[in-house]
């Protein structure tokens, strides 16, 4: 059953306690990315009580939602309109909230195709380091004035400030959808992905297990039909896509740590030890693997990407360390909305 509920006084009010006592807050929804990042010590701001959809007309392709909501209800109510997030956000765990969605700021195998978390952030509502709920952005798709501070919330980890609301772009479900498998090797799959990037081929996801190349193919029942008889192959299971997106494959169940890598999708395959799974049509790498945390850097920065660890515990910084200019830039935005550094102090670099 759907709750509605405004508790954004008692989050501001706890929030102003933490900042008069210097008392350092680990913000928290589900707590489904807890594993991500670095360890916060502090008080627990638990989002869940804030929850509830604040506006949503299916006419408008905009939905406005309070961070503590459980993504399941805001998939359930936009399914019912015939309505989705193209950026297919991972749950990882029962409990999941819109806020610990954008703070992640993770995406799921339509990434390439359809953007990011941060795409689809119109507005957001923000208890910042001074005590104050302040409002960013708006409610239409046409508001590109000024600094989009509310996109950059998206991947922040909670280091800026307690999310309590959000304003998300929506889309229409895909008339028609299927899947294909396709026997080849990791290479021919890169080398095939890359020619039909060129192409008018209605591809929502590609992933290459190991063994073989799984495309998912959606739009009208034409364009589909038509790639479907030229791209061969045999029909898939479209259940695959969700266990890929929540890490329920077998390749996710092997012991060694677990490594994502944002690389060029046109990059070939990398030479690191270990098992990997190519997501992303070739832009994200899943790795496994026991390798030197150096190592897998270094393979990843070599053809213009990074690494992170996620694997909890595993790596002091999970995130792969910033450069100097960059880091600059993290402090002076840190210090303009988080003065006091309450706000998950140290989850995504020890520095900030």
């Amino acid at each position: 059953m759907s709750v509605d509920h405004d508790a954004s006084a008692a989050l501001l009010e706890q929030v102003n306690h933490a900042l008069n006592s210097s008392t350092a807050l680990r913000i928290q929804g589900g707590n489904s990315k807890a594993f991500l990042g670095r360890n916060v010590a502090g008080e627990v701001l638990d989002t869940r009580a804030h929850r509830g959809i604040v506006s949503y007309d299916p006419t408008e392709l905009v939905i406005t939602v309070r961070a503590g909501t459980p993504l399941v209800e805001l998939e359930a109510a936009l399914d019912e309109a015939g309505q989705m997030l193209t950026c297919e956000a991972p749950h990882f765990a029962e409990g999941a909230t819109v806020g610990g969605m954008l703070a992640a700021g993770l995406s799921g195998p339509r990434r390439p195709w359809s953007g990011a978390v941060r795409d689809l952030v119109l507005g957001t509502r923000l208890i910042t380091g001074f005590g104050k709920q302040l409002r960013f952005g708006g409610e239409v798709m046409k508001n590109v004035a000024g600094y989009d501070l509310s996109r950059l919330l998206a991947g922040s980890f909670g280091c800026l400030g307690v999310i309590t609301e959000v304003s998300l772009k929506v889309l229409p479900k895909p008339r028609q959808t299927i899947s294909l498998r396709l026997q080849m090797d990791a290479a021919c799959a890169l080398q095939k992905l890359a020619e039909w990037g060129q192409q008018p081929i209605p591809i929502s996801a590609a992933s290459h297990d190991g063994q073989a190349l799984h495309l998912r193919l959606e739009g009208g029942e034409g364009s589909v039909a038509a790639a479907r008889e030229r791209l061969g192959g045999e029909l898939l299971d479209s259940a695959y896509w969700g266990e890929l997106n929540e890490q329920r494959l077998p390749f996710f169940a092997a012991a060694a740590p677990l490594w994502r890598l944002s690389v060029p999708s046109h990059c070939g395959v990398l030479a690191l030890p270990g098992e990997q799974l190519i997501d992303w049509g070739g832009a994200q790498r899943w790795l496994k693997s026991d390798a030197d945390a150096a190592l897998i850097r270094q393979v990843a920065t070599e053809v213009g990407g990074h690494a992170t660890c996620f694997s909890a515990g595993h790596c002091d910084s999970p995130l792969q360390p910033l450069a100097a200019p960059l880091l600059r830039y993290h402090r002076q935005l840190k210090a303009q909305l988080d003065p006091q550094g309450i706000f998950n102090p140290g989850r995504m670099y020890a520095e900030i």
